[in-house]
């Protein structure tokens, strides 16, 4: 009897499985941090790329399998035990602190955009099973879509482990492609917004329509009414550069990644991460740029936008120029997207210097 109540004992201490839950999800909480800040493990040993990659993808099924067993006892009725909960909730703990420590061991000669991709990777992988947690705490015994769609999630980012690029060509490669189709869709986007001459004709009839029929005030409302909300002729001369500049920006993306893959080497990593970090800069900078040309314009703002893409993508050239994915340095392609850029921000500037002087 004496030894039953000893073994019984810690029983009582254990919280209640929803705030079991809610703890588990908060220590997982505090992990991501130090996964973004993280430096890689310092070690003497020659890196086992094969073993990396085989342990990282066993570490995410293990993630994966915590998280259905997780799912499934958190989604009927009865709710698992303390016992059973504390269980579970020390599994799915080691699974993700598995899945960091494997993360660690990527040191950074093997390529910081490849390393980035690594951890971007497990800090999806992590987050989302924070978010499944906080889910099946808040709806317990039930298939909610909140549950569901937590579940998925943590699912989606485990499967996404065996896809992240195995060199750091590779993952170069995947990012400017990501950057690419960026830039093409703001590019597309301000052709658009072009073509349809009056970006806020639609809304602006949809008012007019209201304010008839409801005589509503359209000041009232804030919404404009004067010609700060269309182009004035002066802006669709100044919008021309622009897009041109923006048109510059997806070409000298394309010849980049195109270098990349006919002539980049794996195992320059440095270069190939240099190539990837100032290429990274050329789609926020098209965005700031496509936001500044929508009315009302000021071309203080349109020609400083202008100027940081210019210089972004003039960096951007030089860099890759001055790398071994241009075997030939004085190749034609690059002196002419400078030259490009060039006789855009020129323009811009003529069509913006009034303005900015006045």
């Amino acid at each position: 009897m004496e030894s039953a109540a000893v073994s019984a004992a810690p029983d009582a201490t254990l919280d209640p499985p929803l705030e079991q839950l809610r703890h588990l999800a908060g220590e997982l909480r505090q992990l991501l941090p130090g996964v973004r800040v993280g430096e890689a493990q310092e070690t003497t040993k020659e890196f086992d790329r094969e073993a990396f990659w085989r342990r990282f993808n066993e570490a995410a099924v293990t993630v994966s399998r915590e998280a259905t067993t997780l799912t499934v006892a958190f989604s009927r009725l009865p709710l698992p035990s303390p016992q059973e909960t504390q269980r579970f909730c020390e599994q799915v703990h080691a699974a993700i602190k598995a899945i960091i420590g494997v993360y660690y061991l990527f040191p950074k000669d093997q390529g910081i955009t490849l390393r980035k991709l690594v951890r971007s990777a497990t800090l999806d992988i992590v987050d989302d099973m924070a978010q499944l947690v906080e889910a099946l705490y808040i709806n317990p015994a039930q298939s909610s879509p909140e549950n569901l769609i937590s579940y998925n999630s943590v699912w989606d980012a485990c499967q996404h482990v065996p896809q992240i690029p195995k060199d750091n060509k590779a993952a170069a490669l995947s990012v400017l492609t990501k950057s690419v189709d960026l830039v093409k869709d703001a590019h597309e986007e301000m052709e658009q917004a072009v073509e349809e001459c009056d970006p806020y004709c639609g809304l602006l009839n949809d008012i007019e329509e209201d304010s008839s029929d409801n005589h509503v005030d359209e000041d009232i409302l804030g919404c404009p009414n004067n010609r700060d909300s269309y182009w004035s002729e002066e802006d669709q001369e100044l919008i021309i550069p622009c897009l041109a500049l923006a048109r510059a920006s997806k070409a000298c993306l394309k010849k980049i990644r195109l270098s990349v893959a006919e002539n980049g080497k794996k195992d320059q990593v440095a270069q190939l991460d240099d190539i990837v970090d100032i290429s990274d800069e050329i789609s926020p900078s098209v965005d700031d740029l496509a936001l500044s040309i929508y009315p009302p314009v000021c071309p203080l703002t349109v020609q400083i936008n202008s100027a940081k893409l210019a210089s972004v993508l003039k960096k951007a050239l030089e860099i890759t120029k001055a790398s071994h994915v241009t075997p030939q340095p004085e190749d034609s392609w690059i002196p002419l997207l400078i030259n490009a850029v060039d006789h855009c921000m020129n323009r811009i500037k003529e069509l913006t210097q009034n303005e900015v002087e006045s």
